[in-house]
């Protein structure tokens, strides 16, 4: 069987993009299925497996597929589970996703979590390839990591490395995360976390600022309004590229990157974020690597990113 196409698939809390994938990286074929419309975990692989299944017949690779990559929150590479996982209305206990699937389509199915599926693919088609040294930043709802040391993505001794976003960024009166710990980067440096951020600086401050007129405050209007210029705007992106900054100078310490790669929905807000991260980066790094290490931004085309970075798993099998 001439296996020359594999399919990822990037699992997130609301929706699911599902693609075929040549070995250059393009994307043959995709679709998206709704995620957060079941309550159990059977059903929704139904449904799963029946869209993988349409889009190998649509493309016309049927039995040219090497198998599935699944990038999910919480998901053990070694286990093909995904464990606790709050956002997904059917994952919050133990699943065990990648059995599931293999039994419902007939291919073999590798699955970690969507950070670690995003480092893979960027090593693979993307920003890092050639780099054996780095750590992958996935800035969106929350704050995913995948670190690769020597060429290899770190799992731990259980699947679960990684969790840089649940590092303490605030020691004290930090914002309370949903993991239950507080201070943690991702309460600062999400899309979430700068919303959050702004919210409390209209209600602490009396600085005018176009966000006073809205209703409710996503990221994206933060980063609109800093585009326009706006005061406000501009200093919570500072204030967010700061903590970034000083936490991954701490991050440095323990695998000495050749960069930081980010990628994710609010590092399309890089003209507002490089700077202050650099400043506070090399200002609290040991100076062993102060200027070092450099700040990237995925290459990979937004739109097919998530389902690169999971389909770059399967090559493997």
């Amino acid at each position: 069987m001439n296996s020359s196409f594999v399919v990822g698939i990037d699992v997130g809390g609301q929706t699911s993009k599902i693609g075929v994938v040549d070995a250059r990286g393009t994307v043959l074929a995709q679709t998206v299925i709704r995620t957060d419309t079941y309550s159990e975990v059977e059903p929704f692989i139904a449904e799963l497996a029946a869209a993988v299944s349409k889009l190998i017949k649509d493309s016309g690779t049927e039995g040219k597929v090497r198998g599935v990559g699944v990038g999910a929150p919480n998901g053990n590479y070694y286990t093909g589970t995904i464990e606790a996982a709050p956002n997904l209305t059917w994952g919050r206990s133990k699943v065990e996703f990648a059995k599931l699937l293999t039994e419902a389509i007939g291919l073999p199915v590798v699955l970690t979590n969507d950070a670690n599926a995003a480092a893979v693919g960027e090593m693979t088609y993307g920003a890092a390839k050639g780099m054996k040294n780095f750590i992958m930043i996935t800035l969106g709802t929350g704050v995913g990591s995948g670190i690769v040391i020597n060429g290899e993505v770190v799992y731990g001794h259980d699947g679960f490395a990684g969790e840089l976003g649940h590092v303490a960024a605030v020691r004290n009166n930090g914002r309370t995360c949903g993991c239950g710990k507080t201070g943690c980067l991702e309460t600062y440096a999400s899309a979430t976390g700068v919303a959050r951020t702004a919210r409390e600086w209209l209600e602490l401050t009396d600085e005018p600022s176009v966000l006073r007129g809205l209703d409710t405050i996503a990221s994206k209007d933060v980063y609109e309004a800093a585009k326009d210029g706006d005061k406000l705007a501009l200093k919570i992106f500072e204030f967010t590229g700061k903590i970034l900054g000083r936490s991954f100078a701490d991050f440095i310490a323990f695998s000495s990157p050749e960069a930081i790669v980010l990628f994710g929905g609010l590092a399309r807000a890089k003209e507002f974020l490089t700077e202050p991260i650099e400043e506070a980066m090399n200002a609290n790094v040991l100076p062993l690597w102060r200027g070092k290490v450099k700040i990237v931004y995925s290459q990979l085309k937004e739109s097919d990113a998530a389902i690169l970075g999971a389909s770059a798993l399967a090559w493997e099998l």
